[in-house]
This record gives C-alpha cells, sequence and structure tokens, in this order.
C-alpha cells in the first residue's frame, strides 16, 4: 500500500484546509480541467471539491459556538464556547453549531435533529477519529508496543468468498483500526514478525498495538472512534427524531475507524459485521423508504482516512456538493435506498487504498432501490483497484452527467437496475468506461471514451440460488435486459490498452456480451439503437487484430460475433450504424491536449457531419436544440 500512500497531501493528514484547497485547485488545472473551457463543454472544468470562503453566523434558532478548548457547562458564545459533545445533547430542530478552527480528537457524536454545522467564518475546523499514543514499551527485536483500549476488530461479511480470495486478501485487513505515523498511514501486518518501518500489527486478544520501529519523536495516533457523526433515526439526548437531515458544510472529517457520517434509515445503523446495506429489505415501493431523514446537505466538506467509507448516506432529497473524497476503504459515498439525490463537483479519488479484493469496491456506491439520482460534473481520479460509480441492485431512472472518470476499473457501472441516461461523460484510462449488467434502459449519449470500452452484457443471474438472496429480483428478469441506446458517442484507442478482468485479448471497443449458456434462450438484442458513433484506432498496433464491435445474439456457434468493419456490423445486423464513422490506423491528432487533459476533438471530427441531439439528452446536458459531433465536447476548428 505505501505506493499508494506517498506524497504531502497524504503524508501529513492534519494539513490546513487552506492548504488543501489551494492544493484542490492546482489539481484541476494540472488536469487541464480549468474554467477556460467553453461555456458549452462538459464536463465544467470545476471548481471540484472544497471552495474556500468564510461562514457569516447562520440566522438559526439557536446558535452553539464550539471550540477544541470550550467548556462543557459555557454559554456557547464566541466568547464564551462550549464543546462540541455537549453541544450536540442541546441543539433541536433549526439550531446551528458553529465550530471554531482547530483539531477535534472525538466521535460517536449522535444526534436526530435538523441542524446546521459549519465553521466560524473562514477559520478550519477538522474532526478526528485518532486519539495520540505516547506511552511506548521497547520490546526485543526492535519491537515497540502501546497498551490501546478502543480497538475495532471486524471481519469480511458473509458474501466474502475466503476459498478463492483468502491468498490475496490476508482477514487482518478486514479490521477497522488505523494506525498513522507523522501522518502517513502504515499498512497491517498479521503478526510481529511481519513489521517493519511501514508497517503496524494489533493483538486483539491482549489489547496491544506494535510497531516495528523506535516512535520516540514521531507523532503516532491511532483510530479511537469509529463514527463522527450519526445522525439517528431513534430517539435521543430525549428528543424524537424530526425527519429532517442535517446541513453540514466546510468542515473536515478524518481518521475514522469505520466511517465518518452515518444517517440512518429505518433500520438502526449497522455495526462493522453487519450487512448496512439492506435497508430496506426486499422489494419496496418508492414511497416506503428514504422517508426517515430528508434533505441532507454536505457542501465544501472533506472526508479521508476512513478505513471503510467516507459515510452512509440514506433518505431522499441528499445533496452532496464541492466536496472532497479521498483514501478511503470499501466505498467513498455510500447511498442507500434514497431518491432524487444529487451529487455535483465532488472530487473523489482513491478508494480500497488497502487493495481488498473480492469485494466489490466503488467511490461511490448508490445501493438498493435509489430513484432519479443525479451524478453530475464530478471529478474521479486514481482509482486502480475501485470501480469509480455503482449503481446496483433496484435503481430507478438515474442520471449520470458530465463527469470526468480517469483511472478506474469501471468508470459507470450499472447493475440489476432500470434506466439511466448517460450522457457528456469523459471516461479515460479504465478497464471499461461503463459496464451496464443485467440491467435495462440505459441511453448513453455523447460520451467521449478514451482507452475505456462500453460494455454491455447479461447473464442468466436471477433470485434462483442467488448468494444475494432477494437482490436480483429488484432488476428486470433474464428477457428483460433490453433496451440499451448507444448513440453519437466518441470511442478511441492508442497502443496502450488498459489491462484488466475485463479486458480480454481481442477487445473491442463496443461491447454487447452475453455467456454461451444463454445461446438460443435469449435472443433479443440488448440494444435498440446503435448509431452516429465515430470509432478510432491509433496506430497500426492498435488496430491489428482488434475488432471494433462484439454482438450477441447472432447466428455464430456461441451466440457471439467480432466485427473488424462497420460493413461487416452493419451487414451482420440490419439498422446498426448507419451514421458511424470509423478511423483505423489514424496518427493525427484526435484531441486539443490529452497531456493536459484536454480532450475537445481537433482535425479529426472536422468532417464529420454533427447529429441532432435526443430531447433527453439535450434536457440533462443543458444543450440547445442545435446539432452536435459525436462526444462530449464540441469540435474546435
Amino acid at each position: 500500500m505505501t505506493d499508494l500512500l506517498q506524497g504531502a497531501s497524504r503524508r501529513h493528514l492534519a494539513a490546513s484546509l487552506l492548504q488543501t484547497r489551494q492544493a484542490l485547485r492546482c489539481l484541476a488545472l494540472a488536469l487541464g480541467l480549468a474554467a477556460m473551457l467553453p461555456a458549452s463543454a462538459q464536463p465544467s472544468g470545476g471548481p471540484y471539491g472544497p471552495v474556500a470562503q468564510s461562514y457569516a453566523l447562520p440566522k438559526a434558532g439557536h446558535v452553539f459556538v464550539v471550540a477544541p478548548d470550550g467548556k462543557a457547562d459555557a454559554a456557547g458564545t464566541v466568547a464564551a464556547p462550549t464543546t462540541l459533545e455537549a453541544a450536540v445533547t442541546r441543539v433541536v430542530t433549526g439550531d446551528a453549531i458553529v465550530l471554531r478552527g482547530g483539531t477535534y480528537r472525538t466521535g460517536s457524536l449522535k444526534f436526530n435533529q435538523g441542524i446546521t454545522l459549519q465553521p466560524y467564518l473562514d477559520e478550519q475546523p477538522v474532526l478526528k477519529g485518532t486519539q495520540l499514543a505516547t506511552t511506548w514499551e521497547a520490546l526485543p527485536q526492535n519491537v515497540w508496543r502501546t497498551k490501546w483500549s478502543q480497538l475495532f476488530p471486524a471481519q469480511p461479511l458473509g458474501w466474502w468468498q475466503r476459498k478463492t480470495e483468502g491468498k490475496l486478501t490476508p482477514l487482518h485487513r478486514f479490521n477497522n483500526d488505523m494506525v498513522f505515523v507523522d501522518g502517513e498511514l502504515l499498512e497491517s501486518a498479521g503478526w510481529e514478525g511481519e513489521l517493519g518501518p511501514k508497517t503496524y500489527y494489533i493483538d486483539y486478544a491482549n489489547g496491544y498495538v506494535y510497531l516495528g520501529f523506535d516512535p520516540k519523536g514521531r507523532q503516532v495516533e491511532i483510530t479511537a472512534h469509529d463514527v463522527a457523526l450519526h445522525r439517528t433515526t431513534r430517539e435521543t439526548h430525549g428528543k424524537a427524531p424530526d425527519k429532517k437531515g442535517p446541513q453540514i458544510r466546510g468542515l473536515s472529517f478524518t481518521q475514522y475507524a469505520y466511517r465518518a457520517i452515518d444517517i440512518e434509515g429505518q433500520r438502526p445503523a449497522a455495526g462493522p459485521n453487519e450487512e448496512p446495506t439492506d435497508d430496506p429489505i426486499g422489494i419496496s415501493p418508492e414511497s416506503a423508504h428514504g422517508k426517515e431523514v430528508v434533505g441532507t446537505l454536505l457542501e465544501n466538506v472533506s472526508i479521508s482516512f476512513c478505513s471503510r467509507v467516507a459515510g452512509y448516506f440514506r433518505g431522499d432529497k441528499l445533496v452532496i456538493r464541492n466536496s472532497l473524497i479521498s483514501d478511503t476503504g470499501t466505498e467513498g459515498i455510500y447511498v442507500i435506498g434514497s431518491s432524487d439525490v444529487l451529487l455535483e463537483r465532488n472530487l473523489i479519488r482513491r478508494n480500497n487504498v488497502e487493495r481488498l479484493t473480492g469485494i466489490f469496491p466503488s467511490a461511490v456506491k448508490i445501493f438498493n432501490q435509489s430513484y432519479r439520482v443525479t451524478v453530475r460534473d464530478n471529478l474521479i481520479i486514481e482509482q486502480p483497484h475501485s470501480n469509480a460509480v455503482w449503481y446496483d441492485v433496484g435503481n430507478v431512472e438515474g442520471v449520470f452527467v458530465n463527469n470526468h472518470i480517469e483511472g478506474a476499473q469501471a468508470g459507470l457501472f450499472f447493475e440489476i437496475s432500470k434506466g439511466v441516461v448517460v450522457a457528456g461523460n469523459v471516461f479515460v484510462n479504465n478497464e471499461v468506461g461503463i459496464r451496464i449488467l443485467n440491467s435495462s434502459g440505459a441511453r448513453v449519449y455523447h460520451n467521449t471514451f478514451v482507452n475505456s470500452p462500453a460494455l454491455f452484457a447479461r447473464d442468466p443471474r436471477s433470485n434462483i440460488g442467488d448468494h444475494f438472496g432477494w437482490h436480483p429480483t429488484t432488476g428486470p428478469g433474464v428477457d428483460e435486459r433490453v433496451g440499451h441506446v448507444f448513440e453519437s458517442n466518441l470511442m478511441v484507442a492508442d497502443n496502450a490498452p488498459v489491462a484488466g478482468r475485463w479486458s480480454p485479448p481481442r477487445l473491442a471497443l463496443l461491447r454487447f456480451e452475453q455467456p454461451p449458456m444463454l445461446c438460443g434462450k435469449v435472443t433479443a438484442p440488448m440494444s435498440s439503437k446503435v448509431d452516429g458513433n465515430v470509432y478510432v484506432r491509433m496506430g497500426a498496433a492498435e488496430a491489428a487484430n482488434r475488432p471494433l464491435v462484439s454482438w450477441a445474439s447472432v447466428a455464430d456457434a456461441n451466440c457471439m460475433s467480432f466485427f473488424d468493419t462497420l460493413d461487416d456490423f452493419r451487414k451482420a445486423v440490419p439498422g446498426v450504424e448507419a451514421k458511424a464513422r470509423v478511423f483505423i490506423n489514424h496518427s493525427g491528432a484526435v484531441f486539443r491536449s490529452p497531456e493536459m487533459r484536454r480532450f475537445e476533438p481537433v482535425g479529426l471530427l472536422a468532417g464529420v457531419p454533427a447529429q441532432p441531439v435526443p430531447a433527453e439528452a439535450r434536457k440533462v446536458l443543458g444543450w440547445p436544440d442545435v446539432p452536435h459531433v459525436p462526444g462530449a465536447y464540441p469540435a474546435s476548428r
């Protein structure tokens, strides 16, 4: 893991929020996504992540000012701040907690009211889930240990397959504890013999944390809390829940075991060895879930270094905007059973930093019968061991628009769900740009795919004998996994295809696939329209022995065919790609500057006629009713 945890932004977790924001602005510029892009370009160019600003005291029922050195019995004013722990017990709906700058080593702050939490002016409060470890005992063989009472042992959930993953992921990686030395996250070891300068070991039976180097003169932080904010839907502090979500602005959360934020739904918050996503359990109408906490807002928030997830978010009308989600475990943002959700202009990077296998990681996961979740204009990068965004299990009519996704396993994974519009996105160097699996009605318009194939697939998976029980029943049946549209996209591959588990040797740019066991049983095409796309293969090596399209449900021995040319594809599948263009062995420029992540097309598309844009694509993109060349950006002349 040490190769994933280098650099100043990773080694110094307690750096000021101002420095973090400056780094994010530099990152946006380095990616070539600055605001100089044309107004009609997609994605917007940011800013992504937290935006520095000064917060005035809010107009609220009562404002409690808190400080790291506040007094629990103080009035909670600027002159006499109280503690964060005391304020949380006192607030009611409509109140606000204003945090002075500094580090709050605290957690398990439980509340059930619709409150506001924000900084005081431009100060930078940081909530940390660790405590300092200052007392160490020297042992033989260059080993030191400290007694530690707040430990968080955990196990993989029941669906994890040890028989296939046990050699790849040691069980101790599933524990939720973390140890940081001078701001750098160490990697867990299985016993004292594996200790080194970048590892730690925990003896859970006896309550000791071990290091393989002398900690003298070093700052050692060990997790002491497994949640920062816990918005419960149960009675707490003598108050009944009010069904209103918190408004959280400008705060930073870091170094929490398990998760930083947990917004409950119908069930109490799940423990580390319980399935957190079964809320609701079984098929549920939209009206029957997501109503317990409505309207949660996170804006200009930073969440980093949580051993499992940044946060579990349940409840309709959730908004997460201009936030940084970084260096998480199995997931970053986890949305469960919620409708009318908006995630926009967030910077999301480095999920699954421990490289766990068999756990289906995703930087953003939208799960379990969530309706109309919009993921718009986010920057999601540095995800080599994780998917970027995954709509999974029973989701309906999602919107995925104007995002830049780079370096992930799947840029967008849409599984066991019904209906999504995918438009205006840029996918760069992903194993697959999109993966649509066992779903129906994915409409994919005007995206730019760079070394990121598009994959539509179905298999026999159903609720009969499924490892996850009822999950498949929330999506379309095996013979209903149809109705996909792939129109006016730009697909470019160079001589360096991204290797991965979804990248077979003969890698097509556009893939419609199903296993041989469905041959003759499920024969309807997965797509209702494939047209107007542009395919580009750069250089002779890239063009050699690589098809443009793979296609299921044709008269082939395995019901799969591979097409090297558009003419062959059109002959075998009438009605497809009448307006498409293909450029093989292309050696000229395609984009303005891929090195600067400027993916506006140049030159090549000058001769490609613009096409009318479907109404639903124009609606989500905000484009006028005028023709547009394929891809996410207008062509540069």
